[in-house]
């Protein structure tokens, strides 16, 4: 996302400096209008990101993980930041519903508050109280969903 913006914000500041260069006086009278839209749009922009970006804390993490399978419900996970707005370590206070023997290396979807998979966990543990989890597109590349997953409406946690 960073590397994005970056290419954005140079783009436009090329045009508006191929604009202020511009000889043409119609071109010169627009100019400090043509700079000034340009300005606030690369300030507006990577605000609107971070801002984006800001509302994935552990506490989000936490709640998403029971939001994606019901048979991590009443798990109580608790999560911390490995990379933010990525990758967090979560540790549940229970371990998860008995339907699988050996959780160790099993993969499940996380689900944010408005009912959208934002990504993924793998469980670390036989247990199943240890989990890597991941956020948005650091999912896929896991392995964790897939690509066209990541976004699906998800009204109720996944059974099975």
């Amino acid at each position: 996302m960073n590397d994005r913006l970056i290419r954005l914000g140079d783009a436009l500041e090329g045009a508006a400096a191929a604009d202020l260069a511009s000889s043409s006086t119609r071109r010169r009278l627009a100019s400090p209008r043509l700079a000034l839209a340009l300005a606030l749009v690369a300030i507006a922009i990577p605000s609107v990101a971070i801002a984006t970006t800001a509302l994935i804390g552990s506490d989000d993490v936490a709640k998403s993980l029971p939001a994606g399978t019901l048979s991590l419900a009443g798990t109580s996970p608790t999560c911390a930041v490995v990379h933010q707005d990525v990758e967090y370590h979560c540790v549940l206070a229970r371990a998860p519903a008995p339907e699988v023997s050996d959780w160790k290396g099993t993969v499940e979807p996380t689900v944010d508050k408005t009912k959208h998979v934002n990504g993924g966990c793998r469980s670390l543990a036989s247990d199943g109280r240890e989990w890597e989890c991941y956020i948005g597109q650091a999912a896929v590349e896991q392995q964790i969903i897939s690509a066209g997953f990541l976004g699906e409406y998800a009204p109720t946690p996944g059974v099975g």
